[in-house]
């Protein structure tokens, strides 16, 4: 009797666990209903907070949004943290918002375009990484004689922050990675950009459709375990595929040194690198990039002996 009494309370107990953890899936569901498979975007990023992801990219011609998830898989419906409206220079071309906290507060750098207007990035700040995110200052960061996009933060040893960004090959043919130095609030640049590297200098690349340009796109920076800066950026390759190139160097000045293997060449790109919430490295980038929808597509990021990152498996 005894034996019987336990067999039952164990059903019981193991009745209500699968209960409660149905009951868990199901508020889940309910306030993160997408899946990651289910979201056309560009240019993703990735930052984590208090638990929790929150991812920015293109999605929207005229405004900036981020999903929320608990677990990378299932995510929120788009949030819009910034549309263009009265007041603000851009009104299309809303393009590669970055998330990114320092002092206290969240930065969002994303780039847009009016008539008129050299295409720039914009550096917008708010309390919480789902906004509402509000324009630092009333012009771009980026030089306004220069047609710009993609630029990221990146704080040196120092503590002294940048921002890196894309000279468009549109205006100089052979795209150019400059960093400019930042005000420590952000707010003004502190001194003249800088060249680190035009798109020729990588072996691997190629130029674009019928002009011939060579592109840069979407720079990306952190450490190597081995100490070194790895830069993440994209560009094209002679069969027409879009590649997340490697670069490296001591400084953020420079000299960078293009590697001669991309990281990716599978026609997908404009990666950036995170932590998840395991500790695991992971790298994030949009593909394809053109001919289908793009997906956001989450690889473990390993390195080699020397430091040099190389993709492990895929989780999305």
């Amino acid at each position: 009797m005894d034996s019987m009494k336990t067999t039952l309370l164990f059903a019981l107990l193991l009745l209500l666990g699968t209960a409660a953890m149905g009951d868990a899936m199901d508020k889940t569901m309910e306030k993160y209903p997408v899946d990651i498979q289910d979201i056309r975007i560009r240019d993703p990023f990735i930052a984590v907070c208090d638990g929790k992801y929150y991812m920015a990219g293109t999605h929207r011609g005229n405004a900036f949004s981020v999903w929320e998830s608990p677990d990378l898989k299932h995510w929120s419906e788009p949030h819009t943290v910034f549309e263009a409206g009265e007041g603000f220079w851009g009104v299309t071309n809303f393009w590669a918002p970055e998330l990114h906290r320092y002092k206290g507060r969240w930065y969002l750098f994303g780039s847009a375009y009016a008539e008129g207007v050299n295409r720039a990035t914009q550096i917008f700040t708010a309390k919480t990484p789902l906004g509402p995110f509000v324009p630092l200052g009333s012009k771009p960061q980026t030089p306004a004689e220069w047609m710009c996009l993609d630029g990221t933060l990146y704080v040196d040893p120092k503590g002294k922050p940048w921002m890196v960004f894309c000279h468009e090959w549109v205006q100089v043919r052979d795209g150019e990675v400059c960093a400019i130095p930042l005000s420590g609030d952000l707010k003004k640049p502190a001194g003249e950009p800088i060249l680190l590297f035009r798109a020729s200098e990588a072996p691997w690349t190629s130029g674009f459709g019928h002009s011939g340009g060579l592109v840069t796109d979407g720079p990306f920076i952190y450490h190597s375990s081995k100490g070194f800066l790895v830069m993440l950026w994209s560009s094209f390759d002679p069969e027409g595929r879009y590649n997340i190139g490697l670069a490296v160097s001591d400084k953020i000045t420079g000299p960078w040194r293009q590697l001669s293997k991309p990281l990716f060449s599978e026609h997908g790109g404009h990666g950036m690198v995170f932590r998840d919430l395991s500790g695991r490295l992971c790298c994030l980038f949009h593909c394809p990039n053109s001919g289908a929808p793009e997906k956001a597509n989450i690889y473990l990021l390993e390195e080699d002996e020397h430091g040099v990152p190389v993709l492990g498996s895929r989780l999305f």
